[in-house]
């Protein structure tokens, strides 16, 4: 199967509505020219897992700013101002989540499972509305997988099969959402050919990757 294919074949999978998980971390890591492709066609009613919602004018930040998000389940919203506008004008909803709670429930999306039990958020607003589980008289938190229809990922080095390596911190949360996504969709800053990564340094398997399209 060939899995080079075009911007658009890619953002045709993208439609009004979905669940999408965005890589990223205060923007780096993330594939903006895929923000700049769901900016252009307007896709709107878009759920978004992230790890944040970026600043105003980058990263996922842009689909907030115009307005193509129902909701954001994110770990912080702090470095966009305009997340928390919507957010307190109930012209958004937002679900926040703790950094490594947001991580283990897309881990377990990403692996089969159920959910993660964490003691994060006891006695506070997190645990409003969620199932508590005592294991071995310690009290949890029960908090379900999450999972998305499509991922929108950016790989350093990627392989024409999709083996992916990435730069650095822009690793973040690239992936676990790899894992998560009935879609995958890799941005490639460098498209190189099989064989040209060392399968040691290998960090998403092909397998997981469905479509790859060539950045700059």
């Amino acid at each position: 199967m060939n899995k080079i294919v075009s911007l658009d074949f890619a953002m045709d999978h993208v439609k009004d509505g979905m669940t999408l998980m965005i890589g990223g971390f205060l923007g780096v890591g993330t594939p903006e020219i895929f923000i700049d492709e769901l900016i252009k066609r307007e896709i709107k009613d878009l759920t978004i897992i992230a790890n944040d919602t970026s600043f105003v004018d980058k990263g996922l930040g842009r689909l907030i700013e115009s307005k193509q998000v129902k909701k954001v389940i994110a770990s912080h919203i702090g470095t966009n101002p305009e997340t928390g506008r919507q957010m307190n004008e109930k012209e958004m909803e937002v679900e926040l989540v703790p950094q490594g709670t947001l991580a283990e429930r897309v881990r377990s999306g990403g692996t089969g499972l159920g959910g993660v039990l964490t003691p994060t958020g006891l006695g506070t607003m997190v645990e409003e509305g969620k199932q508590k589980i005592e294991v071995d008289g310690v009290t949890y938190l029960l908090e379900t997988a999450l999972r998305a229809d499509v991922a929108l990922l950016l790989g350093h080095k990627v392989d024409k099969k999709g083996n992916t390596i990435y730069d650095k911190s822009a690793r973040n949360f690239n992936p676990l959402m790899a894992m998560a996504a009935d879609t995958v969709i890799m941005l490639a800053e460098n498209l190189v050919e099989v064989g040209d990564i060392d399968a040691e340094h290998i960090i998403t398997p092909g397998i997981l990757v469905d479509y790859i399209v060539k950045g700059e």
